[in-house]
């Protein structure tokens, strides 16, 4: 019989919510949460013998040290495959599945699988490394979720034919592999074919998509006349936000961004202000968080007629596994407050 083991959360594996979302990992033998449909929707060749838990916290600011534990908690139990979530559309969830799942391919050379929704950052972050099925937006889904992963898994335990992404239900990974349609037709035929239903407005699919870029065009440059007489803005996709992070912005996979008064300020002093993002060591930033968010060069060049002056807000969040669609969010958001403000310069520093 085929052993599998399943990766759940803080929440889903019953041990509390946002409160102990810094719950450090642990196995526990047999199933717990979702384990037991898994194992119901597995059938009797595969059995779900441990289940891992992590808090989602834990995972995120701690990610290399939790990893390391879970490999350790796994590397005497038997393993034929590994399953993450689902996460639905939870940021750090699905970046806590990736991460374990890409780690447990790589040491232990098994299948991996997961599941989440197309707005959730793990799904561009992960897919290219594993399996993520296409899963619905919340708990809702669950049922119809694991079902999905559990015949793929099956289908991948028995050595079956595996159809294309689209067809088993899974984000593409970049992969492409040659087929051979049944019955034959020839590659003149299908390009034809494609090339009438174009000219005759039909729908049809390439044999080889091309996903769309999202390209924003370059703004054009500020006179230097013109800028001695404006306010510049600071935002920052950095992480800077006042000591305890009153706004809550998450420390990846954001969905917040905070807004913070440096009227009085001509700098952002150590002790009052620190970086909650978990994408690069924050001691420089945490000791002089100017090093970010560079308030106290603006200052000077406030001071030598290089700028009209420092906007009184600045703006932060985080970058770290933030979807493509959630960072464009909150820019629009962050924009519309700024137009409306008058700022007509913006200084957006990364990390």
């Amino acid at each position: 019989m085929k052993k599998a083991i399943l990766y759940l959360n803080q929440f889903f594996g019953q041990i509390g919510g946002e409160e102990l979302a810094d719950h450090a990992p642990e196995i526990r033998e047999g199933l717990v949460g979702p384990a037991m449909e898994l194992q119901k929707q597995l059938g009797e060749g595969v059995k779900v013998t441990h289940t891992i838990i992590c808090g989602d916290n834990f995972m995120g600011s701690r990610t290399q040290e939790a990893i390391e534990t879970i490999l350790g908690l796994l590397s005497d139990k038997e393993l034929d495959i590994f399953f993450a979530g689902p996460a639905f559309r939870a940021g750090r969830y699905g970046s806590a599945c990736g991460n374990i799942c890409k780690a447990v391919k790589e040491k232990f050379k098994v299948p991996v699988i997961t599941s989440m929704n197309d707005e959730n950052p793990g799904v561009e972050m992960f897919r290219k490394e594993m399996y993520i099925f296409k899963g619905g937006a919340s708990a809702a889904a669950m049922r119809n979720d694991v079902k999905a992963m559990a015949g793929f898994a099956n289908k991948l335990l028995n050595g079956e034919t595996l159809l294309h992404a689209e067809e088993e239900g899974y984000f593409g990974r970049g992969i492409r592999s040659q087929i051979w349609l049944e019955p034959p037709v020839n590659a003149a035929d299908r390009v034809i074919d494609m090339l009438l239903k174009k000219i005759h407005g039909q729908p049809f699919k390439s044999e080889l998509p091309i996903p769309p870029s999202d390209l924003v065009p370059i703004s054009p440059a500020i006179a230097p006349e013109e800028l001695a007489k404006m306010q510049v803005a600071l935002v920052t996709s950095g992480g800077i936000v006042p000591v305890g992070n009153p706004d809550r912005i998450q420390s990846a996979s954001a969905t917040k961004w905070g807004k913070y008064d440096v009227s009085g300020l001509d700098d952002l002093k150590s002790g009052e202000f620190m970086t909650i993002h978990a994408g690069y060591d924050p001691a420089a930033a945490n000791a002089d968080p100017d090093v970010c968010v560079p308030l106290d060069a603006l200052r000077q060049y406030e001071k030598e007629g290089k700028i009209g002056g420092v906007y009184q807000y600045f703006y932060s969040t985080v970058g770290t596994g933030t979807t493509q669609a959630e960072a464009a969010r909150m820019g629009r958001e962050i924009a519309a407050e700024l137009i409306e403000a008058g700022v007509k310069a913006v200084i957006l520093t990364s990390t």
